[in-house]
């Protein structure tokens, strides 16, 4: 057998997974979810292989040679069988199994990749054309893992649980102390996250994501920001206001001075790199936007940190979806993108109509679909009460919470003229310590300033 990124002898190989299909119960069980028996050329392995797939469905077991022969009714069948067995002498019975494994991945992978453009050009011909569906088919042929690790032997690794209950997880700052005392020191480096903000129509959402961006990339990071509702010029502006401490409004009459303090900022932070990226609403899925940032990667492009905003403008992975089955799956898709590339994602989503007039809307008042309440890893509220625009501030409460504790409340201060987000000194002085949400006492539509709205 040869290793990987030697060329494979497909035709050969199929001798292998046969044999080993019918003598190793594991080695069948490993590959029975992704192969299919048209995946093999030699028309008698296709055969007994369907026979033998078949037996195990029904009996949970593979077959002995006793339990295969009374399965060949047809005489084309026994001679299909003598034929397998014939070839079975052509064969090194003596493997290694993680190779093994490692070029069964291969060839079913390879195989997929080629039913899957058969496919696409069968749609092509007759008009049907699924752009989404495709993707997905290729995705899944790409992604396809054979995974032979067991996880953690939890008993007999007591030893190295017990070394790592010390081991401090590496985080990424919000840039507010208050969040990362309450999540566990910020967000985890290493992904397996989703962090979402909620809150109703022009409270403030781009505005919070715009200034975790900022954040992040001040701290010599590499930040990737998804925008499917604003401009990329319109997020710039609004970065480069909160990096240069220039009202947004007056950047244009201050080109000279701008231009000297981002080319400082770059001196400063030689390592931040941020990509903005613009699609119109509702045209990718995360699937396409995964796409993207593979392309980013190959690039040299590797993200600290991945923000979208926000989750109810990503198209669903398929037609047909009523809006809860639509957010739940791009919810459960955005959660493990930050397995693929190794770093959390930040994003955003609407409150529901039942949180319209009031101040702090619960998780329950997610928009569209709970099944994203379900999914993410920790949900920060976004609402205001009266009379904090003219204190100029914004409240944020923790709704739901993996890494600490939840309905636990404070606010930042907002410098409208920059959109800049701040906390004040007094961070830890907060309604955390009763765990009461603040009253429901303000017409958000009303009391919200024009400069903190989200477009």
């Amino acid at each position: 057998m040869s290793e990987q990124g030697i060329s494979l002898d497909l035709q050969y190989f199929e001798k292998l997974i046969i044999y080993n299909s019918l003598f190793d119960q594991s080695y069948l069980e490993a590959i029975l979810d992704y192969i299919n028996p048209s995946y093999f050329k030699d028309k008698n392995i296709a055969m007994i292989f369907s026979i033998v797939k078949s037996y195990y469905l029904e009996h949970s077991t593979v077959p002995n040679i006793t339990e295969l022969k009374s399965c060949l009714i047809k005489q084309e069948q026994k001679d299909a069988f003598k034929q397998v067995v014939y070839s079975f002498n052509s064969i090194d019975k003596k493997y290694n199994k993680e190779v093994l494994l490692k070029n069964t991945e291969r060839f079913l992978k390879e195989k997929a990749v080629l039913s899957t453009v058969l496919e696409t050009s069968l749609d092509v011909n007759s008009g049907k054309i699924d752009t989404t569906k495709i993707l997905k088919s290729f995705e899944d042929a790409c992604s396809l893992s054979l995974t032979t690790s067991v996880g953690m032997d939890y008993l007999e690794e007591i030893d190295k649980h017990c070394e790592e209950l010390n081991q401090v997880f590496a985080t990424i700052s919000s840039g507010w102390k208050w969040l990362d005392k309450h999540l566990a020191g910020g967000f985890m480096a290493e992904g397996r996250a989703l962090y979402v903000f909620f809150g109703q129509t022009n409270v403030g959402k781009s505005i919070f994501l715009g200034n975790i961006a900022t954040n992040i990339l001040s701290q010599n990071k590499t930040v990737i920001l998804i925008t499917l509702e604003m401009p990329e010029q319109v997020y710039a502006k609004r970065i480069s206001a909160q990096l240069s401490r220039i009202p947004a409004n007056d950047l244009h009459l201050r080109v000279d001075n701008l231009k000297n303090k981002l080319n400082q900022y770059k001196v400063t932070n030689s390592k931040s790199k941020l990509i903005i990226k613009e699609f119109p609403p509702q045209s990718m899925s995360v699937l396409q936007i995964k796409n993207f940032i593979t392309k980013l990667v190959q690039k040299g492009i590797k993200p600290d940190a991945i923000i979208v905003d926000y989750i109810n403008l990503i198209s669903p992975p398929a037609n047909g979806l009523s809006s809860y089955e639509a957010i739940k799956k791009i919810t459960e898709a955005l959660r493990a993108m930050s397995y693929t590339f190794n770093c959390p994602i930040i994003s955003a989503t609407q409150a529901n109509r039942a949180a319209v007039n009031m101040v702090q809307p619960d998780m329950g008042k997610t928009s569209e679909s709970m099944g994203l309440a379900h999914t993410v890893d920790a949900m920060i509220s976004i609402y205001t009460k009266e009379g904090d625009s003219e204190l100029g501030q914004i409240n944020i409460g923790i709704e739901k919470n993996r890494f600490g504790p939840r309905e636990v409340y404070t606010h930042l201060k907002i410098d409208y003229p920059t959109l800049t987000l701040t906390e004040p000194t007094d961070y830890a002085v907060n309604s955390e310590k009763n765990n009461t949400p603040p009253p429901m006492t303000l017409d958000l539509d009303k009391d919200m300033d024009t400069n903190i709205k989200d477009t």
